[in-house]
């Protein structure tokens, strides 16, 4: 494989995020790089793909940078680019938690745990894991047990909690996010909260996947990505597919987009089904005017009707 991915985030103080990102995406686009990152005073946060050569060119740039020293990257290997452009944009924070006051993870954050420490905290009887992602990523893959907080935005998860606060108290607390930046400001919420005993998963599960020790055991399903994977393997020693199909409930772990642009509703589907169904999550999407799967697959008006009559039958 000769190019990679980068997964990468860093809590540092940037004065003028907006012209930071300008001259970041020009330093990315010389390089040669495509991704998606989010700039904002409080930091930055991005992903991005390229060869080799151009990776390792990005990440010694940022590493001799004052700035961002002490900044880590999650490496994967890859076939070709995870994006189609290069996207780096200013925003008012990195992580949206809508707190009326702000958590600095460099004041307060809950305990950092390796793979291997959180694997064993895991399997005691007093621990409970909060997983604080969104619905669609813990759809496709999650710890064994973890709780799923029943929101639709990661912004609505700490009401979640207050709500629900008897299924932490008195106990220990685990959190996880794909890569740690959810993290870092949710379990130093946590704590200033009031609950007492709050670790985080270190680097994520993008680095507990890839531990040598922990070996993404405990973790059933793939973990959700932000690229056109979609979907990365993290257990090493099992898999178990937790995913199921939107439209009959069987085993899978393939997710793509609504076919209607104006719904554009991620959900898992097997092809066979995203054919029959023409790509749409219900029968109006599948109806819709403007199906980029009939566009995409040149279907004449005629193929369409059948395939709507199939499904109303």
């Amino acid at each position: 494989m000769n190019y990679r991915v980068l997964l990468y985030y860093h809590y540092t103080k940037i004065e003028d995020p907006a012209a930071f990102s300008a001259t970041h995406l020009e330093m990315c686009k010389e390089i040669g790089l495509k991704g998606r990152i989010l700039v904002a005073n409080e930091g930055i946060n991005g992903t991005v793909s390229g060869t080799i050569e151009q990776t390792e060119q990005y990440m010694a740039n940022l590493q001799a940078d004052p700035l961002f020293e002490g900044i880590v990257f999650k490496i994967d290997a890859a076939d070709d680019h995870a994006f189609k452009k290069m996207h780096v944009r200013p925003r008012p924070e990195l992580v949206n938690l809508g707190l009326e006051e702000d958590v600095n993870p460099h004041e307060l954050t809950g305990r950092y745990l390796s793979p291997e420490q959180f694997l064993a905290e895991m399997q005691d009887d007093n621990t409970v894991v909060l997983d604080v992602r969104n619905t669609y990523e813990y759809d496709v893959g999650h710890f064994r047990g973890a709780i799923r907080p029943d929101v639709e935005n990661f912004r609505d998860t700490p009401e979640w909690v207050r709500a629900n606060r008897e299924l932490f108290e008195g106990k220990n607390v685990l959190t996880y996010c794909t890569g740690g930046i959810r993290c870092e400001k949710f379990s130093g919420w946590m704590k200033r909260e009031g609950f007492g005993d709050v670790g985080q998963l270190h680097g994520g599960v993008a680095t507990y996947g890839k531990d040598p020790v922990a070996k993404g055991q405990l973790w059933d399903g793939q973990m959700y990505v932000f690229d056109e994977r979609l979907t990365v393997p993290i257990n090493q020693v099992e898999h178990v597919i937790i995913g199921r199909d939107h439209y009959d409930g069987e085993p899978c772990e393939r997710y793509i987009n609504c076919a209607n642009p104006e719904c554009n509703k991620q959900i898992i589907a097997s092809e066979e089904n995203e054919a029959k169904h023409l790509g749409g999550c219900t029968i109006e999407c599948t109806k819709h005017a403007r199906n980029r799967y009939i566009v995409r697959h040149n279907l004449t008006e005629e193929q369409v009707a059948q395939a709507i009559e199939a499904l109303q039958a």
